[in-house]
């Protein structure tokens, strides 16, 4: 056995440039596989850590999808608001310790523009119970400041102190602009890698403010009278969704029925996890056909390398038959080239995995920065290990058609000159 690696690692030496391109068709391939399956599992992450720490969701009643969408995701819109006094309501029960109230509906350039309180800063979180943090500046305390998300800062190229008009509905070209109450920009956060980085955050005052002369969806010059200086005077009549922190994980189940069973309004109660999942499934296909499609990658490097085996058995005829000659048997001959594939196979994939983290170590700021997705160097998962071990059976499995070849072929056959 010992005799026929030799024999093996001396050929391949011979044919170094044959197996050094081999080795390195492997390896990108298996790259590929093992890459896509990184940014599938940290998409996954990513995607589930959006929210973080908060036990329910209150909106108007519809699905629990779309809550989430309009909520979380800023995807679409509520199909109604929910009254301020329902708010008050729910903050106001014992069960509840904190509440962010938000509101949806206008916009900056394409971004959506989010109305909420302090408390946003303070109690939002996602990751794994991340806080929001500041990259410059500080959280909007007078009626007009604005607190970007970094994506928002970053491609509008705004900055601390500058200007900007919101604009009415979420389009993104709105013909109808607040332009008599521009904003100025107090805070930019960090990145999250969530829908936060492309958020415009202000107070709950300053949407009532930029809708003093607005009615039914409709602008009216000068039909909201004169604006009230203090933002205290601005009190919200209704807001989109209410995002709640329990003080035990005990009453969620119970806080979420009665405010199902709310009889003021139709109010829905949901648990993001339990929503994140149902619309993780329901966006699922997309990664399975990237497994897919990286599988087939992969295929097409093991029948690669099985191409070039069998191109250079041919050339190969006299080295088998002198092999044969000297006294090796015909199995030793198919387990060479066995060896010769299993060998080839096992240094793609080692290459494979120094060429994976290599690339993660220099693109994961990257990654993060552009694409929202928080990568970690961590060392290979048990289903990414029983890919590679399928990967390297099936390279090992390239040889037996080689090997079978070689094994049929006789001396007097690798002797003869053909022409």
């Amino acid at each position: 056995m010992n005799t026929v690696a030799m024999l093996a690692w001396q050929s391949m030496k011979n044919r170094r440039l044959t197996a050094i391109m081999t080795i390195l068709a492997i390896a990108v391939s298996v790259t590929l596989l093992l890459g896509v399956e990184k940014l599938r599992t940290g998409a996954k992450v990513s995607f589930s850590n959006t929210i973080s720490g908060t036990d329910l969701i209150v909106g108007a009643r519809s699905g629990s999808v779309q809550m989430l969408l309009y909520s979380v995701f800023r995807i679409g819109n509520a199909t109604n608001n929910i009254g301020w006094q329902s708010y008050q309501d729910i903050a106001a029960n014992p069960k509840v310790n904190w509440t962010i109230p938000i509101s949806l509906g206008d916009s900056h350039r394409g971004y959506r523009v989010l109305g909420t309180n302090t408390d946003y800063f303070k109690h939002y979180k996602y990751g794994r119970n991340r806080q929001l943090q500041f990259s410059a500046g500080r959280q909007f305390n007078s009626l007009y400041d604005v607190v970007l998300g970094a994506e928002v800062a970053k491609k509008l190229g705004y900055q601390l102190q500058q200007s900007l008009v919101i604009g009415h509905g979420i389009g993104n070209t709105s013909f109808s602009k607040h332009q008599d109450q521009p904003f100025n920009v107090v805070g930019i956060l960090k990145p999250t890698g969530t829908p936060l980085d492309r958020t415009l955050h202000v107070s709950l005052a300053a949407i009532e403010a930029i809708h003093t002369d607005w009615q039914s969806g409709a602008y009216i010059a000068g039909s909201g009278g004169d604006l009230p200086i203090e933002a205290s005077q601005l009190q919200p009549t209704a807001i989109t969704a209410v995002l709640v922190g329990l003080k035990s994980k005990m009453a969620i189940f119970g806080l979420q029925r009665s405010i199902n069973n709310y009889r003021s309004e139709a109010l829905q109660a949901i648990l993001p996890g339990v929503a994140l999942q149902e619309l993780w499934a329901m966006i699922s296909i997309a990664e399975k056909m990237l497994l897919v499609i990286s599988s087939f990658v992969v295929a097409t490097g093991l029948f690669g390398m099985l191409t070039v085996l069998l191109t250079s058995l041919n050339e190969r005829r006299r080295e088998m038959a002198i092999l044969r000659a000297v006294g090796a048997r015909p199995w030793q001959i198919f387990l060479l080239l066995m060896i010769e594939t299993a060998g080839l196979t096992l240094a793609g994939i080692l290459l494979a995995i120094v060429m994976l983290y290599g690339g993660l170590a220099i693109t994961m700021p990257l990654i993060e920065s552009q694409f929202g997705l928080f990568l970690e160097l961590s060392w290979l998962s048990s289903y990414e290990l029983r890919l590679l071990v399928v990967v390297f059976v099936g390279g090992a499995l390239c040889g037996l058609v080689p090997g079978y070849r070689a094994y049929r072929n006789s001396v007097s056959d690798g002797m003869t000159v053909r022409v």
